[in-house]
């Protein structure tokens, strides 16, 4: 019988289905032990189940009991959260009571800063391609120069070539 009350035991320990199936399932566990339950037995079954199950609502009960003082407490909790945050907002503006502007300010500043790395970069560029630009004009008038001052040069040699060749024509005329 010690045995089939053990079987009985894990059987209603396993299981947290009602008491009527966990009678079938004792029935059904008992007769492969033994031909038949005493009536002593299953009140003694029937009983732990109950007490089983009593237990287990209780259980059920105090665990919800505790989860709604827990979501109490939490609601509790964030709503002086709520009330420290402001508390900590209006201790720091009275610390400093130019700070909302001076922070616009400073916001101002970092977004002006933003715009401004853009376009140093640009002029930066810009005034690179200005000095080549500058380089190169300066270069290709110093090459205009030189050659205005070469053109003066050949202009004038030629200009005495021709005064040579002149002057010996009119002396050749002369001779003749």
């Amino acid at each position: 019988m010690t045995q089939t009350n053990a079987g009985a035991g894990t059987g209603a320990a396993a299981t947290t289905e009602p008491p009527q199936s966990n009678e079938m399932v004792l029935h059904t566990g008992s007769l492969s032990f033994s031909s038949h339950m005493s009536k002593e037995d299953e009140e003694m079954t029937r009983s732990a189940l109950s007490a089983f199950k009593a237990k287990e609502d209780e259980i059920d009960k105090r665990r919800m009991e505790v989860r709604e003082r827990i979501q109490a407490q939490l609601g509790r909790v964030e709503e002086e959260t709520r009330r420290l945050s402001t508390i900590r907002e209006e201790l720091e503006s009275m610390a400093d009571p130019m700070r909302k502007e001076v922070s616009m300010v400073r916001k101002k500043i970092d977004s002006v800063n933003k715009e401004l790395k853009p376009l140093g970069s640009t002029v930066q560029k810009k005034e690179r391609e200005y000095k080549e630009a500058l380089d190169t004009f300066n270069e290709k008038n110093r090459e205009k120069v030189q050659l205005i001052t070469k053109l003066m040069e050949l202009v004038g040699e030629s200009e005495k070539l021709r005064m040579k060749k002149l002057e010996e024509l009119s002396k050749s005329i002369e001779s003749v």
